[in-house]
């Protein structure tokens, strides 16, 4: 889409390069939250699972600082999870106002079975890019979200 009006070289460039950004992260967030959709849970669900799947039981302030939400939206995803006995909030020793959340043996099984097709979906999506593109792609991303928090 060409603007109606001109900025100025750099800032035209800027937004062009925004907008394709935006339109990237939508079209392969959209792939992907269809593909974690087909294994039953919501997007903010299979991260949860992916979160304690990946790195063991947390703190319920741990996953929200993992998955970028805020409290009162993890309340009813953990919540939906342990209806589904898929994890268990567990008072800690070390702290008793802090809840701990872990897998129960129901979602470490179903994070067997589920993370390695989803990380497989996710590398067909990314193949369209060499593994130095991705690199690439990868450092000036890092480099353009910590420049911008």
């Amino acid at each position: 889409m060409k603007p109606k009006k001109n900025y100025g070289d750099k800032i035209d460039l800027a937004l062009n390069t925004w907008v394709k950004l935006a339109r990237a992260f939508n079209s392969f967030y959209k792939k992907s939250t269809d593909n974690i959709r087909s294994s039953g849970l919501t997007q903010p669900q299979f991260a949860v699972i992916d979160v304690l799947g990946h790195l063991g039981a947390l703190k319920v302030g741990e996953i929200c600082n993992k998955m970028l939400v805020s409290g009162g939206n993890m309340t009813l995803v953990l919540d939906n999870l342990e209806k589904s006995n898929l994890i268990e909030r567990i008072h800690s020793k070390e702290d008793r106002r802090a809840i701990v959340v872990r897998l129960t043996a129901n979602g470490e099984k179903l994070f067997s079975d589920i993370f390695p097709k989803h990380a497989d979906h996710v590398y067909k999506l990314m193949s369209v890019l060499t593994p130095d593109e991705q690199r690439i792609l990868g450092d000036l991303l890092k480099k353009l979200g910590t420049s911008v928090n």
